[in-house]
């Protein structure tokens, strides 16, 4: 697998890695001796890179990835801290930071994390130096190795790369969310910061796989967030209109390579956009991890298949989404 350097880490990582929120909660059910599928054939099929989170399933994440990470060198992984408090800036405290990141030790049974980010804080968290001066401190005493941030919004995103040792943004991009083209990609690329694309598949609406009769578990964030009862919408659908993002996905179906489906081609859509260093698509079984592999080994996308995504973003997302996030 083609693999980048993950912005002011150091460390190079494969193109595609392995989001994990679905291995913690929020996407149904998924067992643990499946959770442990998944990260194994990720890990075997040359995955690199590892994103997770103490709040996903309350730290049941981290603690699979502990186990799998027992096993296999190599790997990178990054985790994120807090989304488990009230959110409000006092909270994004040194006294927090240490605590929160105690327990992500605890449970990915390391000293060192890789990569600790912030985890969407509330925005004024972005321009508040002692929040950095707090992470810096924890780098001094070898909690973390690097931090970056998770944000919600371009603006969050150009705040935090302004920050000297911010090593990589964890943004939403995909063939639905194209605003990061504009500027936040281009900044990061100035700065040598990783990108680190999530929501890839716009929870799966860009898989191809659903039809206006898909029901989701009522345990599945597609089910309870779709007007953002929960959490930020964004993170849902990546915004878009359940019937909407159908069309939009069968707009773009004529235009896959041959061989490839609907997922790869949208995976495979970020990895060609300059900037992006890893996309981070979840699974919830080995064939899902496989089929996600299989994007890093597609031929870049030709100028008329990049055009198409463009005019279908144009036609029919970008007037409910770009000026939102």
């Amino acid at each position: 697998m083609e693999t980048r350097r993950l912005g002011r880490t150091g460390r190079d990582v494969g193109v595609v890695g392995l989001g994990a929120w679905q291995l913690g909660a929020d996407w149904g059910s998924v067992d643990e001796s499946d959770a442990l599928a998944v990260l194994r054939t990720a890990v075997e099929g040359g995955v690199t890179f590892i994103d997770t989170a103490d709040v996903y399933g309350d730290g049941r994440s981290e603690r699979l990835i502990g186990q799998v990470l027992a096993e296999y060198d190599g790997l990178t992984v990054a985790t994120k801290m807090g989304r488990r408090a009230d959110q409000v800036p006092e909270n994004y405290s040194p006294a927090n930071f240490r605590a929160w990141n105690d327990r992500s030790r605890q449970n990915l049974g390391v000293d060192t994390i890789d990569l600790v980010q912030l985890h969407c804080p509330p925005t004024p968290v972005y321009s508040t130096g002692a929040v950095f001066d707090a992470l810096d401190a924890m780098v001094a005493e070898g909690r973390i190795a690097s931090y970056g941030v998770s944000v919600e919004t371009c603006a969050e995103a150009l705040t935090a790369i302004a920050r000297p040792n911010v090593a990589s943004v964890q943004i939403i991009l995909n063939a639905f969310r194209l605003k990061p083209l504009d500027e936040v990609l281009p900044a990061a690329r100035e700065a040598g910061i990783g990108i680190i694309a999530r929501v890839p598949l716009a929870s799966g609406l860009l898989s191809g796989k659903y039809d206006e009769n898909t029901v989701f578990d009522a345990d599945d964030h597609r089910t309870y967030n779709r007007h953002g009862e929960a959490f930020d919408v964004g993170e849902t659908f990546s915004g878009v209109d359940f019937t909407t993002g159908l069309e939009a996905v069968r707009r773009l179906m004529p235009w896959l390579p041959a061989g490839a489906t609907m997922a790869q081609f949208a995976l495979r859509w970020i990895i060609d956009q300059p900037g992006v260093t890893v996309v981070i698509p979840g699974a919830r079984n080995p064939a899902q991890v496989a089929g996600n592999l299989a994007a890093a080994q597609l031929s870049p996308l030709g100028a008329d298949q990049l055009a198409a995504v463009r005019e279908t973003y144009d036609a029919l997302i970008r007037p409910h989404l770009h000026d939102r996030w």
